[in-house]
């Protein structure tokens, strides 16, 4: 796969992203990894370092209704016959601004089967001595208002810590129920596990879950956690606007030895084109902004 890498450093801080898809692919802190990776050149695995603009997650059958005309959508998910994870991801986008500690990419987006809306997209990352930032941008280039999503697909990593051993926390307050052969929404949200708030080990967990009413602690950030129990590991932290956050397992092994962990900031449940909830919308010529980001905890 022919994509350009660019790294960028702040003290003992590296990240590497590519130009496919605007993915993340290295995260390290003092030469441990903080996010899962995978070789220079490679299509990313299982969605990791994604960027997923303007829908994450699924759409369910690809259909979803804009002024009550139904917009059909490409299948990119045929196994489940659904569209999956927005436009961009598979997109050669553009390198912009450059500083040794950030870089900015962006696309642009026309209009596609079941997308009538023209758009940018941007987002930068920046490294510092506690990890990395991430900051998208979304752009209407349209006369018309446009409906939106964001989300990302990290695999946070715990330097040389052994994920599996590791207590996951999340600052969700809700599970939404997910189809088990389409993996969209089977019915309304109910109350999380208790221990997924207080620490749940993740050796025992499997999960492919989307979770809701993320909540903001003090300093007005969502933190979700990978820890031992000293404290010590990894965070996922976004602005409140990232409502939601789906949690995934993959198998033992995906990523090399022992488990792995995707966890996903998004601003809009699975399915959010057609339920409408938390779906934001952009009006013509305006432009929207928010962040997250991963944070070594010690």
């Amino acid at each position: 796969m022919d994509t350009e890498q660019w790294e960028i450093r702040s003290g003992g801080t590296r990240a590497v992203v590519t130009t496919f898809g605007a993915g993340l692919r290295v995260l390290e802190v003092d030469g441990r990894p903080y996010s899962e990776t995978y070789p220079e050149g490679q299509e990313p695995p299982m969605g990791a370092g994604a960027v997923l603009v303007p829908w994450p997650n699924r759409v369910a059958g690809g259909v979803w209704p804009l002024d009550e005309v139904p917009q059909h959508l490409n299948i990119t998910e045929p196994a489940r016959g659904n569209a999956i994870h927005g436009l961009v991801r598979k997109e050669d986008w553009t390198v912009g601004e450059r500083t040794d500690d950030a870089v900015t990419l962006s696309v642009v987006v026309d209009r596609r089967p079941g997308w009538p809306f023209t758009f940018e997209t941007s987002v930068k990352y920046a490294v510092g001595p506690d990890g990395l930032k991430v900051t998208h941008g979304v752009r209407n280039l349209c006369a018309d208002p446009m409906p939106f999503g964001v989300g990302t697909h990290p695999y946070p990593r715990a330097g040389a810590l052994d994920v599996g051993d590791l207590d996951l926390r999340l600052a969700a307050t809700t599970h939404l129920p997910l189809d088990a052969d389409s993996m969209t929404p089977s019915g309304p949200a109910t109350p999380i596990d208790s221990k997924l708030r207080s620490g749940a080990p993740l050796r025992e967990l499997s999960l492919d879950d989307a979770f809701g009413g993320c909540e903001p602690g003090a300093d007005g950030l969502v933190r979700h956690t990978l820890t031992d129990s000293s404290g010590r590991g990894v965070q996922v932290w976004a602005e409140p606007v990232f409502k939601w956050v789906q949690v995934y397992t993959p198998a033992a092994g995906s990523f090399g030895p022992g488990r792995s962990v995707a966890i996903e900031p998004m601003t809009c449940p699975p399915d959010a084109l057609n339920s409408g909830t938390d779906v934001l919308t952009v009006a013509p010529g305006a432009s929207w902004s928010a962040s997250w980001g991963i944070g070594v905890l010690v």
